[in-house]
This record gives C-alpha cells, sequence and structure tokens, in this order.
C-alpha cells in the first residue's frame, strides 16, 4: 500500500509539470532543475538533438552536466537520460556535437553505426575547497546508438593549451578541405582562435580572430558557419557569433579554411539580440540542404539564478531560421521563428484598420499567445502594444518615430524585487527603420518570456516578466498622434508539451 502511494503521488507530480506559473509552454525548458546553455545542436535521421548545460541536483547553477531532448520539428521535445555527466572533478561546459558519418574518429567499430561526437570544455576543479583554481580543456566523448549512451574518450583531452579559461569549442566539417573546424574562444584575451582536425582526436592551430566589436566583457560560445543572402540563390556569406557574459555579436565575411575575414563595418557592433534575456545562443550542425537555425538561453547572468520559478530554472528561446541580407553596405542577419510552431496557433482574432490615440483594449485575456501587428506610426509619437496588462503592472512594446528606435520596458512589471539588478535592467531599445512608412512586429508571449520580431526579423528582441496570472490583458496604444494600426492577428498556442 506505501508503495501504491507513493507511485500514484509520483504520477500526479508528473502531471503537474508544465503547468506551473511562469511556465513557458511552446519554449523548450527541463521538467526540472536548472539549465543555460544550448549544448550540441545536431541533426540525425530525422531527429533535432538539444543537449544543454543541466545541474541534475538543484535549482541554481553547478555539476554543470548535458541533460538531452529531441524533437521532430524543433516545437515538440522529448526528455532523454542525462547524456554526459559530471565526474571525477570534470564538470562538461559547453561545446557541439557532430555526425561522423565518414567515421573519421574510427569509434564506429560495427557495420551501420554511425558515431555521434560530442566536443566539449573539460572545466577541471582538482581541489573542490578552491574552485577559483580550475583549469580547462577540450575533450571528446561519442555515441553509436544515436545519442543515447556516451562513452568518453579514453585519449582525452584532444586540445589542451594550458590555459585556466580556454572553451566553448563549436565543430563543424569543412567539406572543401575534407577537415573538421574547431571555433574555440579565449574569454580574456576577447579572441576565436580556429582549429582543424581530420579525426576529431588531434588539432592543428590555423589562425586567430579578435579583439573586435564588444569586447568589454568576456568572450564566449562561439560559432561560424554559412548563411544563405536572400534574393540570392546559391549566393552564402560566413558568418561568425560570439556572446559577451550578458549579450551577444556577430560578424558577417568570409572564410577560406584558414582564417575569417569580418566584411561588415569594424567600428559598429552588431547584436543577434537587442533584449536582455538571450545569451550563448549557436546553430545547429545540419545538412547543407537545410537553412541554419540558432536556439539561445532566454535569460541573463545577472539574476540568473534567482528567477521565481519551481521545479524548473530557465529556458531557451524560440528556435530562429537565419538568412543574410545586405542594406547601406552592411551586412545585417534576418531571423524569423521556425514554421512548425505555426501548429501551435488555435482561436485566430483578426482586426484591420484600428485608429488609436490613446489606449484600446483588445478583447483577449491571455499570457499565452502569438501576434503580428503592422502600423504606422504618427510622426513623432510613440505607438505599439502593451503585454501583461493589470491594475499594477504593464510590459511595453513601443516604437518612437522621431528617433526611429524600437524599445522593450519592462519598468511597469511589478514582480522585479527577487534580484536587485533585474529592475535596474528594464528598458532596452534598437535602431529600426520604417519599412515602406510601417511598422511590422511579429510577438510570442510565453508567461514569462516575450520574443519580438521586428521587420519580417531585421530587429529582434527577447525579455523576461513574472507577472501575476490576472495580469492578462492586452492593449494597442498610441502617445502623441493617433496612429492607425493596419492588422492586428493574435493566436492563442497550445503547449508544445
Amino acid at each position: 500500500m506505501i508503495l501504491f502511494v507513493f507511485a500514484c503521488g509520483s504520477i500526479l507530480a508528473q502531471s503537474d509539470l508544465y503547468k506551473e506559473k511562469y511556465r513557458p509552454r511552446f519554449h523548450f525548458s527541463p521538467a526540472k532543475n536548472w539549465t543555460n546553455d544550448p549544448n550540441g545542436l545536431v541533426y540525425f535521421e530525422g531527429a533535432y538533438h538539444l543537449f544543454y548545460q543541466y545541474n541534475p541536483y538543484g535549482n541554481r547553477w553547478g555539476h554543470m552536466s548535458w541533460a538531452h531532448s529531441v524533437s521532430p520539428d524543433l516545437v515538440h521535445w522529448k526528455h532523454l537520460p542525462l547524456a554526459i555527466p559530471e565526474k571525477d572533478s570534470i564538470m562538461i561546459f559547453s561545446g557541439s556535437a557532430v555526425v561522423d558519418k565518414n567515421n573519421t574518429t574510427d569509434f564506429a567499430t560495427k557495420a551501420g553505426q554511425i558515431p555521434m561526437v560530442a566536443i566539449y570544455t573539460a572545466h577541471i576543479i582538482p581541489d573542490s575547497s578552491n574552485k577559483e583554481n580550475y583549469r580547462q580543456e577540450q575533450h571528446i566523448a561519442y555515441s553509436v546508438d544515436k545519442g543515447r549512451t556516451w562513452t568518453k574518450y579514453a585519449g582525452n583531452p584532444v586540445l589542451d593549451i594550458h590555459k585556466k579559461d580556454f572553451r566553448d569549442p563549436k565543430v563543424f566539417w569543412y567539406d572543401k578541405d575534407k577537415k573538421w573546424i574547431m571555433a574555440v574562444v579565449l574569454p580574456h584575451e576577447h579572441v576565436v582562435q580556429f582549429y582543424s582536425s581530420k579525426s576529431l582526436k588531434k588539432w592543428e592551430h590555423l589562425s586567430d580572430f579578435g579583439p573586435a566589436g564588444d569586447y568589454t566583457n568576456i568572450w564566449e560560445c562561439p560559432d561560424l558557419l554559412q548563411v544563405p543572402v536572400e534574393d540570392e540563390p546559391g549566393k552564402k556569406k560566413w558568418v561568425l557569433i560570439n556572446s559577451q557574459q550578458t549579450t551577444m555579436q556577430y560578424f558577417v565575411g568570409e572564410f577560406d579554411g584558414t582564417k575569417f575575414i569580418n566584411e561588415n563595418p569594424p567600428d559598429k557592433i552588431y547584436r543577434p539580440d537587442h533584449g536582455p534575456d538571450y545569451y550563448a545562443a549557436v546553430t545547429y550542425n545540419l545538412p547543407a540542404s537545410q537553412q541554419p537555425v540558432l536556439l539561445g538561453w532566454a535569460n541573463n547572468w545577472s539574476y540568473a539564478n534567482d528567477i521565481p520559478t519551481f521545479p524548473w530554472k530557465s529556458a531557451m528561446a524560440l528556435p530562429r531560421v537565419l538568412s543574410l541580407k545586405k542594406t547601406n553596405g552592411e551586412w545585417l542577419l534576418i531571423q524569423k521563428p521556425v514554421d512548425a510552431l505555426e501548429k501551435l496557433r488555435t482561436d485566430r482574432a483578426e482586426l484591420k484598420n484600428i485608429l488609436v490615440a490613446n489606449k484600446k483594449e483588445l478583447n483577449i485575456k491571455s499570457q499565452q499567445f502569438e501576434m503580428e501587428i503592422s502600423f504606422q506610426p504618427a510622426v513623432n509619437s510613440t505607438a505599439g502594444v502593451h503585454l501583461a496588462v493589470g491594475k499594477q503592472n504593464i510590459f511595453v512594446i513601443g516604437y518612437e518615430a522621431a528617433s526611429k528606435k524600437l524599445f522593450v520596458d519592462r519598468s511597469g512589471c511589478t514582480n522585479n524585487s527577487f534580484n536587485k539588478n533585474f529592475a535596474s535592467l528594464s528598458r532596452y531599445e534598437a535602431f529600426l527603420t520604417h519599412s515602406g512608412g510601417k511598422i511590422k512586429l511579429h510577438i510570442f508571449f510565453d508567461n514569462s518570456i516575450v520574443e519580438v520580431f521586428a521587420n519580417d526579423g531585421e530587429t529582434v528582441m527577447t525579455t523576461q516578466i513574472f507577472p501575476d496570472e490576472n495580469d492578462n490583458s492586452v492593449e494597442l496604444f498610441s502617445e502623441g498622434g493617433t496612429t492607425k494600426f493596419e492588422s492586428v492577428n493574435l493566436w492563442k498556442m497550445r503547449s508544445s508539451w
């Protein structure tokens, strides 16, 4: 009887997961415990694999290991057992995964086996009483059963330059020279290093890139990939991405198999996301026929450990399809949510040609929806949409016509006392020009995460908020003039769980 009661309690507890307050329903989050960087993003035999930084023992950062989930479409996920655990004073920090279809590693020993290889940073702490006395090396592990079980390579480390901070390897196959390429960072030097290998086991240094762009904080999580150019079939450019403690940047140019050359203006910083809560984003290793997909962590190290969620902590942002376009001599990264999210749409509401001179409340009460709006901002107006509206709560997505700036502002959100940094990091903005005199916003609100894709993905902003359940009204607004909202489309979104 005791065992039966315990089993029933466990089943009930599991059924309550993904229904908690603040839990995102169509963003990826672990069932419980802490997560941060996405790792090992790879597609293999019909499945998108997501490995991620994970604490198996608690709801704050620590005991870094690789957890594992798979998806057929990047929206619906199935959790798998822990993939690569912390062990023997070695935490498993960020890295990547590849499908070694040519068996360059010789890890496949039977007919039909195709190795999946994880390349990660081993964070080694010899004495647990002195956690600052650590070193970082690049290690590999492999699986011959589609990522279900993993074996750490007996010859680790595969790359060790005897540095305290040396991490986050992103590896891909460079077909032109039939070799593997690794991008890895020296965080404090603000340098991305490039290495090559024929086997994933021995690496040769090729070149360095940096310091460049934003180097006010440490560099992490590099990625180098080819991205297609819009409206120019067959043309691609190389994009180098990295993270800087609480934000990200990208460079666009060429890579010749040895070095990367930036072609954007060197005195300008280009951000993939201008909000407070987007970090450590890297792309999937995909077949060449598929368009690149970027996945990031929807949080901020300034307050990440303290966000008021339980039994999980942190989520991934929505997966984004990437392309490039050239505007005024600058290469811009274009990001759009994956099409598979449209499967979750329900209960569409549509409005057209609405004139707003102050505020207009929409006939919807929700914290879980997708919204597309197009409006013509009046001269010198500030216009947009209010989300999570309640008696004392409001989140603002606005556009200032005079300054041509898109902004998000959570200073009107009341649940912000869980960390002193959260309230101070409230307003974020980005330059955004009119598109034919119009502003187009594609918005996803998922209980505690808001993502805004502006002007067909030219500018993106990701923000966390933690409203009460009753803070669920939605308003259009216009200050300083009358704004015409030409179209408003809104869909409630089903849970992907």
